[in-house]
């Protein structure tokens, strides 16, 4: 494909103006085109560089690099203007285009030759219950004998080969490169997270969905969005997105399911407190997991999944609802969510049978999805509940004080910690974290300690703990790392509760 033929695809959606650079002429794009990138480090020579408007800068500030480095073409939303390449470096096509984040997805879905056309994708997004869900859907395709790829928080797959996620949803090139890698790896679908992010940039724009899923919407990335009608309609994007013939798995029981459901043609209701499409049986719950019927308009589906607690059994009843409807077995349904033993960092448990005590790692990190781990784990210990949490840096301040204040609420003991603190004095996040867990704005008897350092704290958790206590190490997950001072510093929750679960049973071997 040349750029020219490239950028004529997505002309239609993104009408472009072809203003050459200097004394480039047509003839430049008919040169053969080698990749698509917004990324002026990452251009090779035959590439488009997509120039793109950031927070703190404009890609095409940037475009003299790309054409320094070989790039057959520049798209911008702007004029060249006083941009000029080396002078060594040749003329190229530069197209000015309306929307770049559109152009970008588009482009990026030509050049890969639309990889999301011959799979089934299923979008999923919410605040939580995305990961999960995920791991769920993909794991009843391969039940049903087809190979499923997998993108979102934790990991992505590409049929044969998993990596570590860098974010929720990646920009449109990565994102249509490893579908690509998918199809020719022989997957038939793909479950993809997709971050309210991504909707309201337009990352997943060139995607073709033949399903989505809602899982719920409770306070999260307003630093981003700015207040949650804005955050709301850009999850409500991926609906908006859907052809008319996919079905949306929605949520009944969220309150902002309905408006979900205005935007879409064939709404799959699923709720365990409301009437639904997709409903469940009795809920046998425990720390070996979950065990009901789920009743679907195809049939009932027997559940029995290692994986505990009343929030999993809606992303449970939001995985068989979507794949329900796709037409997939529902003994294959059954399959896939028996065989799912545990998602990284989602009720992840450090501790072993052999431990008088139960140690808990969770990637909660906002006041709701604190609480839904806290009421889930209550009625599993025997002992006291300790939690040990903090909050991100250059996140949504407001939402500090309400965790600490469902923590004191719901905790016998509560350490806050450093999480993230990035950019930001991890004392002062503890500080604000600390307000909402202060006995005169809090309901409940919780002792509370402050402990900066995050080693330090899960040590002296796990070393409070009694025979019988479950500690819950919040807020990280999956995570390799800690951002401190912008640099990734190793740091693995599962890792230091591990060692010191070790150290506890040395001591009392020694005792």
């Amino acid at each position: 494909m040349t750029v020219g033929e490239l950028l004529q695809d997505v002309a239609p959606a993104v009408p472009p103006n072809y203003r050459p650079l200097g004394h480039a002429d047509s003839a430049a794009l008919d040169v053969p085109c080698r990749g698509v990138t917004n990324d002026s480090r990452r251009v090779e020579p035959g590439w488009v560089f997509v120039a793109l408007r950031g927070l703190k800068a404009d890609g095409a500030d940037f475009a003299h690099l790309a054409i320094a480095a070989g790039a057959a073409a520049v798209v911008a939303e702007r004029d060249a203007g006083a941009v000029q390449p080396d002078k060594a470096a040749p003329l190229v096509p530069w197209v000015v285009v309306a929307d770049a984040r559109q152009a970008l997805a588009g482009l990026a879905a030509a050049f890969f030759g639309h990889p999301s056309r011959e799979m089934c994708v299923v979008g999923i997004t919410g605040t939580n219950g995305k990961t999960t869900t995920s791991y769920l859907v993909a794991s009843i395709f391969e039940a049903a004998g087809m190979r499923c790829g997998l993108m979102g928080t934790v990991a992505y797959r590409t049929g044969i080969h998993e990596r570590a996620a860098t974010r929720t949803t990646p920009e449109a090139p990565e994102l249509h490169g490893m579908m690509r890698q998918m199809v020719e790896v022989g997957c038939a679908a793909c479950a993809m997270e997709v971050s309210s992010h991504a909707l309201e940039l337009r990352r997943g724009d060139g995607i073709r969905l033949s399903a989505a899923v809602f899982t719920n919407l409770t306070r999260d990335h307003l630093e981003f969005h700015g207040n949650m009608e804005n955050y709301f309609s850009a999850k409500r994007r991926l609906f908006e997105m859907l052809p008319a013939d996919a079905p949306a798995a929605v949520n009944a029981d969220d309150p902002r399911g309905a408006a979900v459901m205005e935007v879409t043609r064939r709404p799959v209701t699923y709720a365990l407190d409301r009437a639904a499409d997709v409903t469940p049986g009795p809920l046998s719950v425990s720390l070996a997991g979950l065990e009901f019927d789920a009743r679907t308009p195809q049939g009932n589906v027997h559940v029995q999944s290692p994986l505990v607690g009343r929030p999993n059994a809606y992303n449970i009843l939001a995985a068989v609802s979507v794949t329900a409807a796709l037409g997939l077995p529902l003994d294959a349904i059954e399959r896939g969510l028996s065989r799912l033993q545990g998602v990284p960092g989602r009720f992840e448990r450090a501790s072993s049978p052999d431990d008088d005590i139960t140690v808990v790692v969770d990637y909660a990190h906002t006041d709701d999805a604190l609480r839904n781990l806290l009421e889930v784990a209550r009625p599993l210990t025997t002992g006291r509940l300790i939690t040990v949490f903090g909050a991100g840096g250059g996140r949504d301040r407001a939402k500090r004080p309400l965790m600490g204040m469902v923590a004191a609420r719901l905790s016998d003991l509560v350490v806050i910690t450093s999480d993230n603190p990035r950019t930001e004095d991890p004392a002062r996040i503890i500080e604000e974290v600390n307000l909402g867990a202060r006995p005169e704005t809090r309901q409940g008897g919780a002792h509370v300690l402050t402990i900066v350092d995050r080693r330090d704290a899960i040590l002296h958790a796990v070393d409070e703990a009694a025979s019988g206590d479950m500690v819950l190490v919040a807020g990280r997950g999956h995570e390799k790392y800690q951002e401190i001072d912008g640099e990734l510093v190793p740091f693995d929750d599962v890792v230091v509760a591990r060692e010191a679960l070790g150290a506890r049973r040395l001591r009392s071997r020694v005792g």
